[in-house]
């Protein structure tokens, strides 16, 4: 495989497919007002988005031990680009929650396999770098978001969005043509481990946004089912061998941590800049942008220097400079929307290198076999994590209607930090269990 040329391609679809997760933010008034419906149901345009987004991500990467990238690939970009023709045409609430759900099926392909492909195609010295470029076009795509939905809304409506995500299609007979064959394997897919998975992660959401003690209980009884299903299963969809590996585990609580800090991040800064500084939408995106665009172009260098100096040194750079700007944001937020421009322009760039030292430190450490399974279920965590970050700054925000808006915004901020600061003291473990091995 000419990695060279597939990875940008792919970093392309993948650009169009993480930013439908943002476009729809800045049009979410718009279609509660011309769909006549309530506040509550115009969010699942979002979560339940977001939610399956995640789901088909893990599942598409399990199902890549066994079957070729390339069927994997027509059928989710097929159910994407259709679903989205859908939603071109819809005009009541039902049928566009129907487009979202189903395009959320499709698009889980594009992260699950992205990070796969490079791991098993592109030699251990120039992964860094193609690892990078994909976390990149997702860094960019979070902030072009607002961004190219506000373009679109305003002059399209919000059924222009469905356009942009039709375009998967030009580029799926591109990438069958340049992807690998591979050959079939037998296996029996574990339906039931999937479908708890599904409920794991369903419950689990449900019980934080909800905030429902008797979600919370399902959420535990079916966690509890899983781990049974998997203790009696032979080919359990979560592989239990990844739980049984320490450094694995360790990793992925990092990555859990550092999508809280990200999408926590990009849910408080337009709410900042509308509510404390009354930004329009067109506003709000062109602040967070020069982060995005900053942080795609230091792409080459950045996965250059991760296969020059290694995963864990950019890991902990990263780390650094995202708990220095939730710092920042806690001490002096409010006082100029500069404060949000020059905060994301250090963000974006250490997310993206953090992200992408860490999932090449993921592939590094997990046996061939598991690669597909292994980074499906990172992914699966880390989109987990960013979808209950988001909900639960939303509760902070609400429930503290006794404070003002600067103090509210401040102390999400401050819970934020904290969750950095763990994250750090996390990687600090890893890394000197590393050391202790080799050493040994």
């Amino acid at each position: 495989m000419n990695d060279k040329v597939v990875l940008p391609v792919w970093t392309i679809g993948l650009f169009i497919v993480v930013m439908n997760t943002t476009m729809f933010n800045v049009s979410i008034p718009s279609i509660i007002q011309d769909l006549h419906i309530t506040a509550d149901l115009g969010s699942w345009v979002i979560s339940s988005y977001s939610i399956g987004y995640a789901l088909s991500t893990v599942i598409y990467s399990r199902l890549t031990d066994t079957v070729p990238i390339r069927k994997l690939l027509l059928v989710g970009l097929l159910v994407l680009g259709l679903s989205s023709i859908l939603g071109i045409f819809a005009r009541d609430f039902h049928i566009l929650l129907l487009a979202r759900i189903l395009q959320s099926a499709g698009a889980g392909v594009m992260a699950g396999l992205g990070l796969v492909l490079a791991s098993r195609y592109v030699p251990l010295e120039r992964r860094g770098s193609a690892i990078a470029m994909i976390s990149a076009g997702s860094a960019m795509a979070f902030g072009l978001g607002p961004i190219v939905g506000g373009l679109i809304s305003e002059y399209l409506g919000w059924n222009g969005l469905f356009a942009v995500t039709v375009l998967v299609l030009v580029i799926l007979p591109i990438l069958l043509r340049l992807l690998p064959k591979e050959t079939a394997l037998p296996f029996q897919f574990d339906m039931l481990g999937a479908l708890l998975t599904v409920v794991n992660a369903a419950t689990l959401l449900l019980a934080v946004t909800q905030m429902s003690f008797i979600w919370l209980a399902v959420s535990c009884l079916s966690f509890l089912l899983h781990a049974w299903h998997m203790r009696r299963g032979k080919q359990s969809f979560i592989n239990p061998d990844l739980l049984k590996n320490n450094a694995f585990r360790k990793l992925v609580v990092i990555g859990f941590c550092i999508l809280v800090l990200n999408l926590g991040n990009l849910f408080l800064m337009p709410l900042v800049l509308a509510n404390l500084h009354h930004y329009s939408a067109m506003q709000i995106g062109l602040t967070i942008a020069p982060g995005a665009v900053l942080s795609a172009f230091l792409t080459r260098f950045v996965g250059r220097w991760i296969d020059q100096y290694g995963n864990l040194r950019f890991l902990l750079i990263g780390h650094t400079i995202l708990s220095f700007v939730m710092l920042g944001f806690c001490t002096v937020l409010g006082s100029s929307p500069m404060i949000i421009l020059l905060g994301y322009i250090c963000f974006s760039p250490a997310f993206s290198a953090t992200i992408a030292s860490l999932n090449n430190e993921t592939s590094r450490i997990l046996p061939k076999e598991l690669i597909g399974s292994g980074m499906g279920l990172m992914q699966l965590i880390q989109f987990c994590g960013g979808s209950i970050s988001v909900a639960v700054c939303g509760i902070l925000i609400e429930i503290q209607k006794k404070s003002s808006l600067l103090q509210s915004y401040r102390h999400v901020y401050s819970l934020l930090l904290v969750v950095g600061l763990v994250s750090v003291g996390m990687l600090l473990w890893y890394k000197m269990s590393v050391a202790e091995k080799a050493a040994i």
